[in-house]
């Protein structure tokens, strides 16, 4: 078919303009927007797997985007204290943290510290996980308060560390002073399990320790308390009271700024330092227990008689108390998903 001339110029402008919008997507789709973020911890240096696992996020994040991207890293007391550090990222001060969350904002978190909830590492990594009921729960709870969540830094089953005596059920815990992270439910746990629980700052925790204030530490796994008490503590009871999980979170308003392109590289920066963590875990805390007993750190495992005791103390006292925290609709999820003690693996 022949054109005549003016057909044939307005299809070449057409032609041109059409081309000249596809250009400009082109372009508008490849981000060079540079940033320079603040990822903060509230507990590890350098030097230890949360402090290696934040800086391997940190050159991922930097490497995919061809250094526009760079992290800032600041750990444990740098920027201060866990709920001051907490308060700062919501407001945007701080952009990206691995933190135990603060309830301070939204009373709804307490779920990740529902003691007794999972009894063994293959339901509480199921738990956790991708596609688990707990992440899908505490996901939309972050959303809420202005913070992305990209997911759990699981570590292992929390204890209780002591020095001159331990306790491995309720009567014996009778007159233990034990620092509990300043969160609900922790020390409510501690109290439950017969133990006389003291909130205390991380930051403040040896030399509570040292002055007498408190006994022990509690809820953390024994890496933590060996590597920064060992020198003033003798047991580690594997009590199993709580699952440690830590959360990666970004400011909101943060994240939002990002284009979709800078939003998928630390996303998935995110996500590899969570599947890594999620195969190294179990040995990590398993390398500590032995480097503990051979430092001399007595490690004692309660029988699955005291477990029993402990967790049905624990459930029957705590678990009413976080319903109307929570809600009724979060606690019926978290009764129809535990981990049965009478059928669950405790290894």
């Amino acid at each position: 078919m022949d054109l005549s001339i003016k057909q044939f110029l307005s299809l070449s402008q057409a032609v041109a303009i059409s081309t000249t919008i596809m250009l400009v997507s082109a372009n508008a789709v490849a981000s060079d927007q540079k940033y320079n973020f603040k990822l903060a911890l509230e507990s590890g240096d350098r030097d230890s797997a949360s402090g290696k696992s934040m800086q391997m996020w940190a050159d991922l994040i930097e490497e995919k985007s061809a250094g526009r991207m760079k992290v800032g890293i600041f750990y444990q007391g740098e920027l201060g204290g866990q709920q001051e550090l907490f308060d700062q990222l919501v407001k945007g001060n701080i952009d990206m943290m691995l933190t135990w969350p603060q309830t301070s904002y939204d009373e709804r978190l307490a779920v990740n510290y529902i003691p007794y909830l999972t009894l063994g590492w293959e339901d509480a990594l199921n738990a956790y996980s991708e596609d688990g009921w707990l992440k899908n729960i505490l996901g939309p709870v972050y959303a809420d308060i202005g913070l992305k969540y990209f997911g759990p830094y699981p570590e292992g089953f929390g204890g209780i560390a002591t020095k001159g005596r331990y306790a491995t059920n309720f009567d014996d815990a009778q007159g233990i002073k034990v620092r509990s992270q300043p969160v609900f439910p922790l020390p409510q746990t501690v109290q439950a399990m017969g133990f006389q629980a003291v909130p205390i700052d991380w930051a403040e925790v040896y030399t509570s320790i040292q002055t007498g204030v408190v006994d022990g530490d509690s809820s953390n796994v024994i890496y933590w308390d060996y590597e920064y008490f060992r020198d003033q503590l003798d047991y580690f009871v594997h009590s199993k009271h709580n699952f440690s999980s830590y959360a990666l979170l970004m400011n909101n308003d943060t994240w939002e700024e990002m284009d979709e392109e800078d939003q998928a590289i630390v996303a998935e920066a995110a996500q590899v330092v969570i599947d890594k963590q999620f195969k190294d875990a179990r040995a990590e805390d398993e390398k500590w227990i032995k480097a503990a007993q051979e430092a001399g750190m007595e490690y004692v495992v309660p029988t699955r008689t005291e477990m029993q005791a402990w967790v049905d103390r624990v459930r029957a006292e705590v678990w009413p108390q976080a319903e109307p925290l929570i809600g009724k609709e979060l606690m019926d999820q978290l009764h129809a998903n535990a981990s049965d003690p009478h059928t669950a693996s405790q290894q």
